[in-house]
């Protein structure tokens, strides 16, 4: 697998869990906390991986931790904060609670964002549904999404509409995800138990 060092991996593991009733990102997956099991995931791939949380909350995982720069404004504020910070251009961010992603749908996606001409790189499910928590996104994006911010958005695919977003529709991709849950999101305990059953084994790598 290649590995891209100009690119920069961003967790956004900032959530108040509420429908879970406790920290996921903390949660286990055979032996692993999630953010962790996340983390392992993306350092073969880009050149550095930080998380965007709570540094209290994460202290004793050992990586990485910045907190988020506009808190209480959802993964739209962590978007900003990770464009603010980053050295690279491209940025891979990506939320800690999908824990079906793989390392190559993760290369494709960085790949085709590095030969794109626009400010982000969405997926798209195959629910057609946009997928901005598992998206590339140029530092030049920023200002445009923190104006969004300043105006109230928080909705995420709203603070992205003024940016030039190349689409990456589900017929470019669909053979990453044979199973149908590559961007499945872990919110529910009911939702924890069914990740535990399918990937305890790791046959998820």
């Amino acid at each position: 697998m290649p590995r891209f060092d100009d690119v920069a991996g961003f967790i956004l593991a900032g959530g108040a869990s509420r429908r879970m009733g406790r920290d996921k990102a903390l949660l286990e997956i055979a032996g692993i906390p999630l953010a962790l099991r996340m983390v392992n995931l993306l350092m073969p791939l880009v050149g550095s991986v930080t998380l965007v949380a709570s540094p209290q909350r994460f202290a004793a995982l050992g990586i990485p931790v910045v907190p988020d720069d506009e808190p209480g404004c959802g993964p739209l504020g962590g978007i900003v904060t990770a464009l603010h910070i980053t050295d690279c251009d491209w940025n891979l961010v990506v939320g800690c609670d999908m824990p079906y992603l793989t390392a190559p749908w993760l290369e494709f996606l960085v790949q085709h964002a590095l030969d794109a001409q626009a400010d982000a790189v969405i997926p798209e499910s195959a629910h057609h549904r946009a997928e901005p928590l598992c998206a590339m996104y140029h530092r030049r994006a920023m200002p445009t999404i923190r104006v969004e911010l300043g105006l109230g958005i928080r909705k995420v695919t709203t603070g992205l509409a003024g940016l030039a977003v190349r689409t990456l529709r589900y017929d470019e991709w669909k053979q990453f995800d044979s199973a149908g849950r590559l961007f499945k999101n872990m919110n529910t305990p009911e939702d924890y138990a069914e990740a535990q059953r399918e990937l305890s084994t790791n046959k998820h790598g």
